[in-house]
């Protein structure tokens, strides 16, 4: 059985475990704003169809590291379910060629043609924006609308239920989404944001990516591959 958001929809254990969140108040009032968004000729990005991707990507019991975001891309074309991730054939944003300049110098060069991060999705990596819908050319647009709470919810249990996951909290407003994470049972990296704005003063040299492998490896977990992007 599936749960469904406004034509979304849930699978396997995240469905056990958050698809009676999906039935909450809040959830149906964030239904029915987006319904009116775009009733009232509104871009919504991502597409109904790719809003739960980072989920269906990476099950549950499968997730190894967790990407927390901000929300996603606003631009035409450039959202698809993953935070930092832009479809193939799509200019890879500037945050995500600063993630790529760090991986190389973390860990070797490597050739990056395109910003789609499936291939660490398919990995084990959540991909997770803390608001995942934004309407075009208005970033921040989706925010306070009650998807906060529910990726809240999301982290709480990944931290609950699970252990030895590695989070990456890059940006003031990634700290505070994972407050909550038990340090002794989870490696919490935290920086700056991989903006160009901020990613001289501190993104760049945190090795965050060697380190998260490093944890994995040191509890028996196959570490990621990150020049598998797609």
């Amino acid at each position: 059985m599936k749960e469904k958001l406004n034509g979304f929809s849930l699978e396997g254990a995240w469905q056990d475990l958050v698809g009676d969140e999906l039935q909450k108040p809040y959830m149906v009032e964030l239904e029915e704003f987006l319904a009116a968004q775009r009733k009232a000729g509104k871009n919504v990005y991502p597409s109904k169809t790719n809003i739960f991707n980072a989920f269906a990507t990476t099950p549950f019991n499968e997730v190894k590291v967790c990407i927390v975001g901000q929300d996603p891309y606003h631009g035409s074309g450039q959202a698809h379910g993953y935070c930092f991730s832009v479809p193939p054939g799509i200019k890879i944003p500037p945050s995500l060629r600063n993630i790529y300049k760090e991986i190389e110098t973390d860990i070797g060069k490597m050739s990056f043609e395109s910003g789609c991060l499936l291939g660490w999705a398919k990995q084990g990596v959540l991909l997770l924006n803390s608001v995942l819908s934004v309407e075009e050319g208005k970033a921040g647009s989706h925010q306070g609308k009650g998807w906060e709470q529910f990726t809240n919810c999301v982290i709480s249990l990944l931290n609950e239920r699970h252990s030895n996951i590695v989070f990456l909290l890059w940006g003031n407003y990634a700290k505070q989404k994972g407050a909550q994470i038990n340090r002794e049972r989870h490696l919490v990296l935290e920086s700056v944001h991989p903006s160009p704005l901020s990613a001289y003063n501190g993104f760049f040299g945190c090795r965050h990516f060697s380190q998260a492998n490093s944890y994995l490896i040191d509890r028996g977990v196959k570490p990621i591959d990150w020049s598998g992007t797609n």
